[in-house]
């Protein structure tokens, strides 16, 4: 891992908790959820002294601009194997976010009966893939300057004006600089994909989230992670959206599930 990692810079949080929302890791001006995510996830990390999130939440209280934050975390419960911690992200008297999450060691929980039910999704090789657009819908996305998305053909045709109609994206994950992926990592990857409402009869657009869960389910092995998102309901505004992440080996090493409200 390069020791000027765009996203380690960008998620750096100091021994007091004080932090800046950089600018650029956006979508129309407003933070990716997964950025703030994973920065408070830093914080609490060092607070709960166990290496890796296991499985947290956030719920978004407003928007995430860029400039400087506080970010407090206490641990709820320290365990054996899990430290429990709660945190809060706080610009000057704006709340943020408010997020609640278990830490632990995955080296250490490797092994043990196994089961799945399912598998990668099916992708075309990397090259026949197109990239996530910089530009959608006179909405820029600056955050597309900092990982690489290369996306399924057949869940790009949004883009054009001409959706699948099929609420499903599937598509590789890596970062533009080379940075290697860890399970911190995992808690952006599993929101910057386009919404996969974006494949239905609307109008792509920013879908501010409302609360944001993901498992980290194991160590990524090196090489793109192929990613597939899916909505299965969207009622009164709101939609619900589910992630697997799946590693260069077959892992699975992520799975996420997020409330976010329809695109405005």
């Amino acid at each position: 891992m390069s020791d000027t990692s765009e996203f380690d810079n960008a998620t750096e949080v100091a021994p007091d908790g004080s932090a800046r929302i950089v600018d650029g890791w956006d979508i129309g001006g407003n933070a990716n959820g997964g950025y703030l995510l994973a920065m408070v996830a830093r914080r609490m990390i060092a607070v709960a002294g166990r290496p890796d999130p296991i499985t947290i939440t956030g719920h978004y209280l407003s928007p995430g601009k860029p400039g400087p934050v506080q970010i407090d975390a206490a641990v709820v419960k320290a365990g054996r194997r899990f430290a429990t911690v709660q945190a809060s992200m706080r610009a000057g008297d704006t709340a943020i976010l408010q997020v609640l999450g278990s830490f632990g060691d995955l080296a250490a929980m490797e092994g043990g009966p196994a089961y799945a039910n399912g598998g990668p999704p099916a992708l075309p090789p990397i090259e026949e893939c197109r990239g996530r657009p910089r530009v959608q819908e006179a909405t820029s996305v600056p955050l597309m300057d900092r990982i690489r998305v290369d996306l399924r053909p057949q869940d790009t045709g949004f883009a054009a004006g001409t959706p699948s109609g099929v609420a499903e994206v599937a598509g590789y994950f890596s970062f533009a600089d080379g940075r290697a992926l860890d399970p911190l990592a995992l808690l952006l990857v599993c929101d910057c994909f386009p919404p996969a409402v974006f494949n239905l009869d609307i109008t792509p657009g920013w879908v501010p989230t409302v609360e944001y869960t993901v498992h980290v389910r194991a160590r990524p092995a090196p090489g793109p992670l192929r990613c597939v998102f899916r909505t299965r309901f969207v009622q009164n505004g709101c939609l619900e959206e589910e992630s697997e992440v799946w590693d260069s080996a077959g892992t699975l090493v992520a799975q996420s599930r997020q409330l976010g409200l329809m695109p405005r």
